[in-house]
Order: C-alpha cells, then structure tokens, then sequence
C-alpha cells in the first residue's frame, strides 16, 4: 500500500494527479460528496442551532468503507477537493465520514499540472471551517426554504403537484423571465423615419450619411425631403480623432458561459460541463471563479507566446480588477495551463471552447487596437427657401412631445439649432490590429441594423457632393429582448444574485420544474414606408420585414407565472432582488469568518416560518389558478375563462355550477392564460372539424392523447410538426393520408437463404424484415433506394453485432455476462450493470471475478436459484409431493415470465 492517499471529488481528476505525484502517492476519487442531507424530511434541528442530520448517501455506503480501509493503511491522507467552498465541503465531510483527524492534509490548486500539484503538497493547510460553514449555511437554508415553501405551493395552487418547487434563487430567476415578458407584452411600438443618404464622390466613391434623429410621422419626412429637392450639400467640417480598442479581461465563469451561448451555441449547463472536463485533463485552470486576475506566471507564460506568434509590437501586460466586490481575488481567471497548447481537448465540443478561452485569455494581454476615427458633418442648403417647413423631430427621449413643433429658417441656422440642416457620416480605420488580431467580444443582440464603419472616400471642406439619393425608412422601437441563458446569468451576476457554481443549476431547475422553456420563436411580418428622393422626384414605396423571431430565448409557462405571481403576493422576500442579493452578501461575511452561520439562519428563519404558518391557516388565502374571464361565448352566453389546472392551462366555457357540464380545451403550445383573446380561445373548441371528403369518406381533425390527427376511414394519420391542427386543408390532408399508406405497405426486394427480405416503416422508423427480424435503416438511406444487396449487408452486419454481443457467458450462472457495450465492456448481473475497471482484460475475467466486482457473493455448487424450495423439498417427507402438484400446475406461467424477460 502506497504511503499517501490523495483524495479528490472526480474519477478524471484523479487519473490526471495520480501521474504527477509518483508511487508513493495512490489518488482516490469520492465521486462528489459522499454525505448530505437525506432526501425525505427536513434534518435540521432548527431549535438547537440549526444543525443538519448529514448520512452518508446510500449508493456510497460502499465506496466510503473502501476509503476507510485505505485511509487506516496510509501513513497520510490528503484531501484535494476543488478550491471553492463546495469542495471545502467535500473534503469536511469526507473528514467526517471517514473518521479522519482535524489536522488532516488539505491542499488545494487552480490548475492541474505537475507544477501546481507538487507546489500544492509542499504547502498544505488544514480544512477551512469557515468556508465549510458558507456551503453549510446555503444548504440549510435552501432546504428550510424548499421543505416549507414547496407545500404550500401544492396546496395552494390550483393543480398543483409535487413537481412545485421554490428556491431563493430559482425563484428569482423566474420572477426575472416573468417579469421581462410582461415587459414584452405590454410594449406597444412606435414608429419613426429615417433618413439616409448616398453621395457619390469622383464619379464612383460612395458616401453614406444619416441625420442624426428621426421624423416621427410621415408627413414630416416627406416635408423634408420634398425641401431637399434641389438643396446644395457641401462638406462643412471634418474631424478626424485617434481612437483605440482596449480587449476584454480573460473568462470568470459568468462571461465564459456568455460568450460560449454567443460564439458557439452553448447552453450554460452543457459549457460548464466542457469546461470541468478541460480542467480534469489539466487544459485549462479552474473553471469556477469570478475573478479576473492572472499570476504572474500565467502572465509571463502569454507574453512569451505573444512574442513567439505576433511580435513583441503586440505585447501589453495588464492585470485586470474584477468589478464584482464578492469576487474572491486570491483566485485566478479561467486560462489555458499551457499557452504553447493551441489545440486541446478531447472531442470538437471541448476543442472549440478551449479555443475561445486561449483567444480570450492571449488578447488580454496583447496590445490596444489603434483606430482612427473620421467624422463628416454634411451642410445642406435648401433651394428658394424650401427647408421653411413646421416639422416636429423625433429622439425618444423621456421628454419627447409628439404635439410640440419646431420652426425653422435655414438662412438663421444658428438661431435654430434643431433645424436638421446637417447629415453626419463616420468612417472608422484600424492602424494597428494589436489585439483584434486574435479576438473580439461579442454582444448580446446585436443590432444588425448598424453597419460596420468603414473607410471614407478623400474628401476636403467646402467640397460639394453629387446626392445619389436620400431615403427615409420607417423604423420600429423594440421592447427588450427575452433572456436568453447566458444573458439571464449576467443579469443575476449584475444583480449580485447566486455565485459561480450556483448559475447553471438555477437555470436548469426553473426548466426542469416546467417554469420556463427554451425555445425559438418564429419572427411576424409587418409593412414599412419607405420614400426615395431620387433625380428630384419622391417615389412611395411600401416594403416587408420580419420582427421579433428570437432563438434559444426563455419563455415563462402557465405554471410558471402563477407560481411566480403567488410567491410575489404571500412571500415577497423570498422573490426580493435586493433580499436575495443581501443574504448572497451574508454568505461571504461567513466565508471571511466575520458571521455566525447560525446566527444569520436564525434571523432569517422567524419571520419566514411565522409567514408560512400564517399563509398556511390562513382561509383567505384561496386557491390560485391564474383565472382570468375572457368574455361570453357568442353562441350559449356562458362565460369564456383561462386558468390553470392539474394536467396544465386550458380553456373553459361555462361553470361548474350550471345544469351542463362545462367544455374544455387545452391552451396550446406557446399561449398564455394572461394574453389569450376570447376569439383565440373560442377556437380551441372547433376541434374536432371536417375539412372535406376523400374517397367519399370524412377526414375529420382531431387532437387526441398522442397529438394533432386527422381520421379517415376509421384510421388515424399523426399531423407533423409543421402541420396546425387549425389551420390544415383538405390537400394536405390527403397528403399524408397517403403517404401513411404507402410507409405502411411492405415490398419483397427478394429471397436471402430461401426467405424473403421485405422492407417497412414502423413507429421507429424505416426496416428491413427478414427471419422475423426487424433491421432498422441508417437515417442517411432510404426505402426507395434501397437494393437486395444493401438489405442483405444489413442483415448481415446485424448478424455480426449480436454474435459480438456477449464477451463471455457462463453457463452455470446465466444471468452473468460479460457484454461488449457500445460505450465499451461491462458486466449484466441480472437486472444490473456493473463497469469494468480499465485495468481489468474484460475476455480474462471468471465467473467469481464478474461476481466480485458485482459486490455478489460466489453461489456455491449445487444452489441453483431455486435452492430453497429444494431445501424445503428435502427437509419433510410430504412436502415433496405438493411441491410437485404445484410444479405441475405452473408451468405455463413460468413460461409465460420467461418470455416476457426476454
């Protein structure tokens, strides 16, 4: 036994260190905590001090009676959990769970390289108490939240379930994409001009320039440019600045899971998975933080390789401060651990962030951009007067009037400074690419309405312009966007809600729980005016856009927003930003050991329970449901409503007061209880509909258990993705009633080995049928093209992948085998599998080896699984003879389970 156990959280990270410390060192991994609060009843003593019943998780009993046994033969153990307060409290309860002493080795490290782990040895500590308090005192008081809260939310919401859940964080989260769609709702837009204009300068140049505010009706920009017919344009000023560029400071975990959703597509939970296997590999330092520094080693080693790839030119050291007060400065920004390495990572989704983190951190210490800024303000002179004109001029400021007009002369411009006598044009050189060279900050919804500046044609002051033509376009204001992930992250970060490890579960709770999705939403159209001044002559023209198509936004649920509004109305701290932040604040002061963990849970705790006992007995407080009335049904008079129920939001005409039942009808996909109209509503209920006849039978539409449908001759044709249930015509329809047909019809190819091999489309998809084996087809072919000799190759290949199947099989024990996997070997142990070490020849391995490794006891010759009703058999003289009656009488059960487990 080796002299020094090492033990850290992840098997990766094990495998990683163990090749840095030598053979007197043997890694450990606990597979994350091996102790926390059991999963049923609330375990925290509230009255005496709040302290939690901690047990050892059940799937780890065992692997915590391993550690126990190496930790007794080991002359030193060390914990080497994740430097952050959860892996402070990994390595506490491992201390705990293992019976270690106090003073027990704690090391910790921000990157996994040989470097930082012998450093790390060289200097241990012991285990910091008060960070273990910080973890201790966000999971007391998350569980004293969600074991008292979530009830009342299944109680007291109409449908409501146990799925109900509510967290300090999640809640606010959710209040935060609740609170921005009725923001989007609410917003009404309003529309403006324009004006553009392109001069041509020596004969083909183009010069583009804009006034610089917008007309807010029509009438006033076609004023404008009807007193821009025959107007001088000369260039009345040109201003040219030196500009630079400065590059962002390297990733915290906020910013990296920012730019990985903008760069490269990635969902928060699916970034931070990559990045903990780049970390476990010893790629990049830890991915958990919220600062912003670099050592100076990590600084020393970019520069080098700033100088070695660009040239010293592009050399600019910074160290950087985080903005965050709560950022933890003694920790580094996530960076790669080797700047030499390019390229790392062990598929194309770990590579492509790697890249994005050794981009991101590189620039950081490379030069400013160099930039040279032009700006060209355009003097416009009216002809005969014509810019004498009443006209009002639109910036959407908070003082905007719309009923305020402003008089202008342009013979006294400096009396009228309003007067839009003036067209700007900017222009934009890179000098010097410095840190552009490798990487640009994206943001979040960009407007692609604002062209990159570019370079501006020679010009000089006084010159006259050649007007090309003058455009005004109708523009829209825009409500602010939906969050997307990554911009929700930065909005709780800004808000100094939840912490770096805390922003990837939160948003993954409120979709989970069914509070939010994750969706596109396809944009609308709508028309704009456009005029054209052109030649001297204004030309009307009517043109069409897109607006408000978003992807990967968040969008609240039904269940969402009634959730939300019942914790807003009967538990307003619970959903407070600045509460939540505030105790977020609290957690700190007892990581620096300035607070007493219990102290803080304890002025939490009195007025929440005392809130939840009051809501809980209170008869007031009544069902919530979302109700809201949408009117009377046209044809009965029965009122219309929308409200939430057990199995979702739906619609309902009546009362269940009235003689008649009530109708109802599910809400779809996308309406919500608060902005459906009557007329949507009322047309939930025209389903069932007949659309039309095909081969003289009714095709009728339908929703049922499985989806959109349509019915004809007493069978049921699914509607795609694509097809509204409430929209589909008669063509359609017969469409896919015909291609249901023909996917159903089955076509001999031929005869293999004297059987036929016939083909078909079942519920997975299209098949080969041969032997009374269904083979399906690879996603890239199709059944039209597919030929005998393909079929047979598939067969074939299948043929092959069963008889590989099994590694080893043991007669004796049938229910053991040795199976080659598809993600490699494994052990079937009954109704278990069972991992294969990666040490273990898994063609080499007994019976007794598969049985250790299952944690089974061998079962000694001679007991069968039917052991004791033997025993049994033998130990009375009588009972053999029932046994046997019995036997008689079940054998057609015995086969009938036999089968079923096949």
């Amino acid at each position: 036994m080796s002299k020094n156990l090492v033990i850290v959280e992840s098997p990766a990270k094990a495998k990683t260190i163990e090749g840095y410390l030598g053979k007197d060192f043997t890694v450990k991994s606990s597979f994350g905590h091996v102790r926390d609060l059991p999963k049923d009843g609330l375990a925290v003593d509230v009255v005496n001090g709040f302290r939690p019943s901690y047990e050892i998780s059940p799937d780890k009993k065992k692997l915590v009676s391993e550690l126990k046994t190496l930790a007794k033969s080991a002359e030193e153990v060390w914990l080497a959990t994740d430097d952050d307060r959860e892996g402070e409290a990994i390595s506490w309860h491992l201390k705990e769970a293992l019976g270690l002493r106090d003073n027990t080795k704690r090391i910790v490290f921000r990157e996994i390289t040989k470097n930082a782990i012998q450093n790390a040895i060289k200097s241990p500590r012991t285990i910091d108490v008060d960070l273990v308090n910080a973890q201790q005192a966000r999971r007391v008081l998350d569980r004293l939240v969600g074991y008292e809260l979530s009830p009342v939310l299944w109680r007291k919401i109409k449908g409501g379930s146990t799925g109900l859940s509510a967290g300090r964080v999640q809640s606010v989260a959710l209040r935060l994409v609740v609170e921005r769609e009725r923001e989007i709702d609410k917003h009404s837009a309003k529309s403006s001009f324009k004006v553009t204009a392109q001069f041509i300068v020596d004969g083909n140049k183009v010069l583009n320039a804009e006034l610089p505010r917008n007309f807010p009706t029509s009438g006033d920009a076609r004023k404008f440019l009807e007193a821009c017919i025959g107007a001088t344009f000369t260039i009345k000023n040109l201003e040219v600045k030196p500009a630079k560029k400065s590059p962002a400071p390297p990733f915290t975990t906020s910013t990296l899971q920012q730019e990985a959703s903008r760069k490269l597509s990635y969902s928060v939970d699916r970034t931070m998975r990559l990045a903990q296997n780049l970390y476990e590999a010893g790629k990049i330092s830890y991915m958990r933080t919220d600062s912003t520094n670099l050592s100076q080693e990590a600084i020393d080693k970019a520069k080098a390789e700033i100088e070695t790839e660009f040239g010293a030119k592009y050399v600019q050291t910074r160290q950087f401060k985080t903005k965050n007060e709560s950022a933890q400065e003694a920790h580094e920004a996530i960076r790669p651990t080797n700047f030499n390495d390019r390229n790392a990572g062990a598929d194309r989704d770990q590579k492509r962030l790697y890249e994005l983190i050794w981009k991101r951190a590189i620039a950081s210490q490379m030069a400013d951009a160099q930039l040279e800024r032009t700006t060209v303000t355009i003097g416009i002179k009216f002809a005969n007067g014509a810019g004498q004109q009443d006209l009002s001029f639109d910036v959407f400021g908070d003082d905007f009037d719309p009923n305020k007009k402003v008089t202008f002369s342009p013979e006294t411009p400096a009396k009228n400074t309003t007067f839009p006598n003036e067209l700007i044009a900017q222009g934009e050189v890179i000098k010097f690419d410095g840190f552009l060279r490798v990487y640009l900050e994206s943001k979040d919804d960009e407007d692609g309405d604002e062209d990159a500046k570019g370079m501006l044609p020679p010009l000089t002051i006084g010159q006259n312009l050649n007007l090309g033509q003058m455009k005004a376009t109708e523009k829209f204001t825009r409500p602010q966007p939906r969050y997307a992930e990554a911009s929700l992250v930065k909005k709780l970060e800004e808000m100094g809600i939840g912490r770096p490890s805390t922003y990837a579960p939160t948003i993954s709770t409120i979709i989970n729980r069914g509070y939010v999705v994750k969706q596109d939403k396809p944009g609308q159209e709508r028309k704009y005016l456009e005029y054209t001044l052109k030649n001297n002559h204004i030309d009307e023209t009517s043109g069409k856009e897109t607006f408000g198509s978003e992807k990967a936004k968040l969008f609240p649920t039904n269940t969402g927003i009634v959730v939300n509004d019942f914790l807003v109305e009967y538990f307003p701290d619970i959903v407070d930003y600045k509460f939540t932040a505030t105790v977020e604040k609290d957690f700190d002061e007892i990581a620096d050991g300035k607070m007493n963990w219990q102290k803080m849970l304890e002025g939490f705790y009195g007025d929440f329970h005392k809130n939840i006992e009051d809501i809980q007995g209170a008869s007031g407080v009544a069902f919530k449901t979302g109700e809201r009335v949408l009117g009377a049904d046209p044809a009965s008079g029965k009122p219309v409503s929308a409200r939430l129920g057990r199995y979702g939001a739906y619609v309902q005409i009546g009362e269940a007061s009235d003689e008649e039942k009530p109708r109802f009808a599910n809400l779809r996909d996308g309406q919500l209880i608060e902005t459906i109209t009557l007329q949507e509503a009322l047309d939930l209920f025209s389903l069932p509909r007949e659309i039309g006849f095909f081969e003289d039978k009714p095709m009728i539409i339908g929703i049922g258990k499985f989806g959109p449908y349509v019915k004809h001759d007493d069978k049921y044709v699914s509607l795609t993705r694509e097809d509204d249930p409430y929209s589909i015509d008669a063509d359609r329809a017969i469409q896919l009633i015909q291609a249901k047909r023909a996917e159903s019809v089955s076509e001999t190819l031929g005869d293999f080995e004297g059987k036929p091999v016939t083909t078909g489309k079942g519920r997975f998809g299209p098949y080969v049928k041969f032997d009374d084996k269904y083979i399906s087809i690879p996603r890239n072919e199709s059944l039209a093209t597919l030929s005998l000799d393909r079929a047979i190759e598939l067969i074939q290949a299948k043929r092959q992948a069963e008889a590989n199947k099994y590694i080893r099989e043991f007669p004796e024990n049938p229910n053991v085998k040795v199976v080659n996997g598809q993600y490699g070997p494994y052990l079937a142990v009954g109704k278990r599998n069972v991992k294969i070490p990666k040490d273990v020849d898994p063609a080499t391995l007994t019976l007794e080896d598969c049985l250790k490794l299952a944690g089974d006891e061998p079962t000694p010759a001679g007991k069968a699984s039917g052991g004791k009703a033997t025993k049994a058999a033998t130990s009375s003289g009588k009972a053999p003879a029932k046994a046997k009656a019995t036997a008689a009488k079940k054998p057609a059960t015995a086969a009938k389970k036999a089968t079923s487990k096949k």
